[in-house]
């Protein structure tokens, strides 16, 4: 489950450095009115995505979030499953030994097939709010980048600021890797949410 989560957030960022960077962009076939002949540079800079995943403080403490609500949904499945395959054994065993009347054992195992449609529904249920977590977060993580990214580029006026993910970029001059500055701006503006007191 922590691969999804990491791939999920990759695939947003992803998403979100192609098309953030430079809303007001002319269309492709159009030439900008004010284009001049003159200023034809193009200022270019890309990030690491890979990095701001593991350096970027509000990542890593989503992270920790999720994973923590991943290994209680599977806690809890397993521990449901569990309790329903012994008493499945037991009904076999007690069937086996004669423990039973018809009418007793078409009962218990109804009681049982309801068990296991329970269980199921459980999962599908804790399954939906743990995708709505994380999109909760993927949305969070982009909100957050794209904010942070209006402001610095305020100052440094990047025409484009691409996403690298793996070989999606075939080259890239380390002179346009803006990743650390980034990350140090990003983790600067972070305010960690106050933990929940106990009641």
């Amino acid at each position: 489950m922590k691969k999804t989560i990491s791939s999920v957030a990759m695939v947003a960022l992803m998403s979100l450095f192609v098309t953030s960077c430079n809303k007001q962009a002319p269309k492709v076939d159009e030439k900008p009115a004010a284009a001049t002949t003159a200023d034809t540079s193009m200022k270019i800079a890309y990030i690491e995505v890979d990095s701001i995943m593991s350096q970027y403080k509000f990542c890593k403490d989503y992270t920790l979030i999720l994973d923590k609500k991943s290994q209680n949904i599977q806690n809890t499945i397993n521990s449901k499953g569990r309790s329903l395959q012994n008493a499945v054994a037991k009904f076999q065993q007690d069937i086996q030994n004669n423990k039973y009347t018809q009418q007793q054992a078409e009962a218990v195992q109804a009681g049982l097939q309801k068990q296991d449609a329970d269980l199921r529904e459980l999962q599908q249920r804790l399954g939906n709010e743990f995708q709505a977590e994380t999109e909760k977060f993927n949305k969070a993580l982009r909100d957050s980048i794209q904010h942070y990214l209006a402001v610095y580029n305020k100052d440094k006026k990047y025409s484009l600021i691409l996403s690298k993910a793996g070989d999606n970029i075939l080259y890239a001059d380390k002179a346009y890797d803006i990743t650390n500055e980034v990350i140090a701006g990003l983790n600067k503006a972070y305010k960690p949410a106050a933990p929940a007191k106990k009641k």
